[in-house]
């Protein structure tokens, strides 16, 4: 059956277009209620009047991205506890397109919270996916000038907040290797090993799984507060998983994810812990989601 143009054009950006939302979110729910908005959307345009198809489509999904960031915000606000992104089990493709991969990391979506919404919005397209300035402007209502200074503003922001030091695979994967086992086992002393000296855990059970309500920052606070944790509980198990590009571990009990660790790595050392543990924040980690810029 042949499909008509508006729909071939939809499916064949449709990855690019949920990359999008998902990084201007940090939400894969919202996300997807964004590309069905902008598919209603879509389906009303006159396409003889489109003269980039690719470009319309960002441009419409930005739009209703950024509706949609204002009205997270506020839900934000009476969050319960620490709030992080929503984890997304990721395919190996992600992990080497190294840009992307930097760009969907938990540690970089929780810089990208610092940021406004249309600054946000701003910094993904122009520096993420190379957006002109006109397009942008296109896209968040704004000239092509005042874009320019937004993007200035953002990256300079950004920069200042950045994952700070390089990691080779190799060195992450040790590195990961080496925490795993600490936290297994318990070993506070190989904790310490592999902690920075201002690591920080933060936790997010959303009010319905108990997490700790504040970040705790500090290599020794850290370890003890993992040390005394995932060992002790009966029917736990770890396992690694590729998680918004990036290596993580997934604690599974009785088989069944309950928590997924987002882990930043600079210089060999584990700097940030991300624990999710919310069960409405882990229903895409059951399945691969396909990213693309």
């Amino acid at each position: 059956m042949t499909q008509d143009p508006a729909t071939q054009d939809f499916i064949t950006h449709r990855n690019l277009l949920f990359t999008v939302a998902y990084e201007m979110l940090g939400s894969a729910a919202d996300a997807e209620d964004v590309l069905q908005e902008t598919w209603l959307r879509w389906t009303t345009v006159d396409l003889d009047t489109v003269r980039d198809r690719r470009a319309y489509l960002v441009q419409i999904t930005t739009r209703q991205a950024l509706t949609r960031l204002r009205t997270l915000g506020r839900r934000k606000e009476s969050y319960v506890g620490s709030w992080l992104p929503e984890p997304l089990l990721t395919s190996p493709d992600v992990a080497e397109d190294v840009e992307l991969a930097d760009s969907v990391s938990m540690a970089m979506l929780l810089v990208l919270e610092t940021l406004t919404p249309t600054e946000r919005a701003v910094f993904v397209l122009r520096e993420v996916f190379d957006l002109g300035y006109d397009e942008i402007a296109a896209a968040v209502d704004k000239s092509a000038a005042a874009v320019r200074q937004i993007a200035h503003r953002a990256r300079a922001h950004v920069a200042e907040r950045r994952p700070r030091g390089s990691t080779s695979p190799a060195e992450t994967r040790d590195a990961l290797r080496a925490f795993q086992g600490a936290v297994e086992t318990g070993d506070l002393r190989s904790l310490l090993d592999i902690l920075a000296p201002d690591v920080t855990f933060v936790g997010d059970g959303g009010g319905i799984r108990q997490a700790i309500p504040n970040p705790v920052v500090g290599a020794a606070k850290v370890a003890r507060l993992l040390a005394g944790g995932l060992s002790k509980v009966d029917g736990f198990t770890l396992r690694q998983a590729e998680v918004n590009g990036h290596p993580a571990l997934t604690f599974l009990l009785n088989g069944e994810v309950d928590t997924v660790v987002a882990i930043r790595i600079d210089d060999g050392l584990v700097t940030g812990l991300y624990a999710v543990r919310n069960p409405d924040k882990l229903s895409h980690m059951d399945r691969e989601t396909t990213l693309h810029r």
